[in-house]
C-alpha cells in the first residue's frame, strides 16, 4: 500500500492514474514519494511499500507550508473582490421578520448558497483561478474533496478552460460526483473515505482565503450596522477571510465561529494554541468535518475571532427544519449551524442585538435531507414516539387509536408486539410514532394516554381490558 499523510493510504492503482495528473498539475503538489519497493505476495499478486513520508521528505509548499503560516490581509480581499466582481452573484441578505420574533434578536441570513454550485467555495476557486498564470492553467489542477470544493472547482475550471482532476471518496453522494463530471472534471472514485484520498487540496492555500472573504464585504455593505456574524467552521478558511474583512472596516463587529460537536478542530486549535488533529464522528454537518483546520487560516483567524461556540446534532436538525419551513431555504448541516447555535441558545448575549448568520452552502443529499427533518419534528415536539401494552383481545388497539384521533394525531407507524411481553398471553404491546401540532398538543396527548389509558387499564387481575403499562419517550419537562 501506498501511505501519504498521517493515517491516510493509496492503493497502487490509484497512484499510478494519479500520477500524470499530479506531475502536471498547477495547484496541488505531490505528496506520494516514488515507488520504493515491490514484494511478491501469493500467486499473481503484488503490492508496493512506501514509508510514510516525512515533514523532509515531502515537497513543500511554499504558500501552505505549516511551518511559516501565511496572514491574509484585507489588501488581499479587496482585491479579490475586484478580481471576481463580474464572475460571482452578489448573494442576498435579507432579513427574517419570523425568527427574529421567535428569538429576540433581528437575524439577517447571507444567502451564500445561492452560488450556482450551492456554497460560498466559490468565491475562492474563482480568485485562485483567475491568479495563475497561462502556463499553470494549460497544466490543470487537480484536487481532493468529497463535496462542495470539488463541485466549484469543477464548474469554474470548466468555465475558464482549465482542465480539473477531482479524486473522490466512495462515500461521496453519487448527486456530487454525476455534477463534477458535467462540469467535465476528471473524475477519479477511490479510497473508503477523503483521508484516503490525497488530502492535500489547497483549501487552505490564501487567495483561496482571501476570496472567501469578499462575503464579509458583502455584509458590511448590506447591513452596515450589524453587532455580530455568525460563521461556520470547517477548515477555517471562511471564517479566516471573513474575519478579516468584517474586522477592518467594523473593529466592533463580533465574528463568532460555530462548529459541530462532532469535530471541534477549531476549538482545538484555540486550547492548544495551534491546528492540531481531532477526532471526526459522523454529523449531519458533514461538510464541517475537518479533522485539521488551515494552518494559514487559523494564523489569520485567530485574532479576529471574538468567540466560538459548538452545536449538537438535534439543534443542527432542528435548524434545518426552521430553514425549511420559515425561510423556505433548503441548506445543508454545515450551512445550518449559526441558527442552530441561536435555537440552542448558545449566544444569549445577543438577544436584541442586530446579527448576521452566514448559511454557507445547501449541497445536501435528498435522503438525509429527510432524515434531518424527522429528526428536527422529533426535537420540536411534534414527532412522537410511545409504547403501550394493552388487552390484545377485540377492541384493545382500537381504543388507543380512537383516543388519538380524538387528539387530532396523525400516525405515522404502528407495530405490534407479542411474542416477548412478560405480562399475560392476552396482551399485546403497540409501538407507534405519531405526527402531532405542537409541542402543547404533544402534553396533551400524552396526558390524555397516561389518564385514560394507564390508569383505566392498569388493573392487574379485574381490569377488564387487562393490564396495562406506558413507555413515554418524552422530555420529563412534559409533565412538569
Amino acid at each position: 500500500m501506498f501511505k501519504a499523510g498521517a493515517g491516510g493510504t493509496l492503493t497502487k492503482n490509484l497512484y499510478l492514474r494519479l500520477r500524470p495528473h499530479v506531475e502536471r498539475a498547477a495547484l496541488w503538489l505531490p505528496t506520494v514519494p516514488p515507488i520504493a519497493e515491490q514484494d511478491k505476495r501469493g500467486v499473481g499478486g503484488w503490492a508496493v511499500s512506501v514509508k510514510v513520508p516525512s515533514a523532509d521528505e515531502v515537497p513543500k509548499d511554499p504558500f501552505c507550508d505549516p511551518d511559516h503560516p501565511l496572514e491574509v490581509t484585507f489588501q488581499e480581499v479587496s482585491a479579490a473582490a475586484f478580481r471576481i466582481r463580474d464572475s460571482l452573484m452578489r448573494t442576498p441578505c435579507t432579513r427574517s421578520d419570523m425568527l427574529s420574533k421567535m428569538l429576540g434578536m433581528e437575524i439577517y441570513f447571507k444567502k451564500e448558497f445561492m452560488h450556482v454550485t450551492g456554497s460560498f467555495k466559490e468565491r475562492g476557486i474563482r480568485n485562485t483561478l483567475l491568479k495563475l498564470t497561462p502556463e499553470q492553467r494549460k497544466r490543470g489542477t487537480i484536487t481532493a474533496s468529497a463535496g462542495n470544493h470539488a463541485l466549484a472547482l469543477s464548474y469554474h475550471g470548466d468555465k475558464l478552460h482549465i482542465p480539473v482532476t477531482v479524486v473522490m471518496p466512495i462515500i461521496s453522494p453519487l448527486m456530487k460526483i454525476s455534477r463534477c463530471r458535467q462540469y467535465n472534471a476528471n473524475i477519479i472514485v477511490q479510497g473508503a473515505n477523503i483521508n484516503e484520498s490525497p488530502r492535500h487540496f489547497r483549501y487552505d492555500h490564501p487567495d483561496v482565503i482571501a476570496g472567501n472573504g469578499t462575503a464579509g464585504l458583502e455584509i458590511i455593505e448590506q447591513v452596515p450596522d450589524v453587532d455580530a456574524v455568525l460563521v461556520p467552521i470547517g477548515g477555517a478558511g471562511l471564517i479566516a477571510g471573513v474575519g478579516c474583512a468584517i474586522k477592518y472596516v467594523c473593529p466592533s463587529t463580533q465574528v463568532i465561529g460555530v462548529e459541530g460537536e462532532s469535530c471541534p478542530s477549531f476549538t482545538k486549535a484555540m486550547q492548544s494554541g495551534k491546528p492540531e488533529f481531532a477526532t471526526i464522528n459522523p454529523t449531519l454537518a458533514d461538510g464541517l468535518s475537518v479533522p485539521l483546520i488551515g494552518y494559514n487560516a487559523y494564523k489569520t483567524a485567530k485574532k479576529f475571532v471574538d468567540k466560538v461556540v459548538t452545536v449538537g446534532e438535534s439543534e443542527i436538525a432542528l435548524a434545518i427544519l426552521r430553514l425549511v419551513e420559515i425561510e423556505k431555504a433548503v441548506v445543508e448541516g454545515a450551512g445550518a449551524v449559526g441558527l442552530a447555535a441561536l435555537i440552542g441558545n448558545h449566544l444569549p448575549e445577543l438577544k436584541g442585538k442586530k446579527v448576521v448568520v452566514l448559511l454557507c452552502g445547501a449541497n445536501i443529499d435528498t435522503a438525509i435531507l429527510g432524515r434531518c427533518l424527522e429528526r428536527g419534528l422529533a426535537e420540536d415536539g411534534r414527532l412522537i414516539n410511545f409504547q403501550i401494552t394493552v388487552s390484545d383481545r377485540p377492541g384493545g388497539t382500537a381504543e388507543i387509536t380512537h383516543l388519538l384521533m380524538k387528539s387530532g394525531v396523525s400516525i405515522r407507524d404502528i407495530f405490534h408486539e407479542r411474542a416477548f411481553l412478560k405480562s399475560d398471553v392476552f396482551s399485546v404491546r403497540v409501538s407507534s410514532a405519531a405526527a402531532i401540532l405542537n409541542i402543547q398538543n404533544s402534553k396533551d396527548v400524552f396526558l390524555s394516554l397516561i389518564l385514560q389509558v394507564a390508569l383505566l387499564y392498569h388493573i392487574p387481575r379485574y381490569g377488564r381490558m387487562g393490564s396495562g403499562s406506558c413507555i413515554f419517550d418524552a422530555p420529563l419537562s412534559y409533565f412538569t
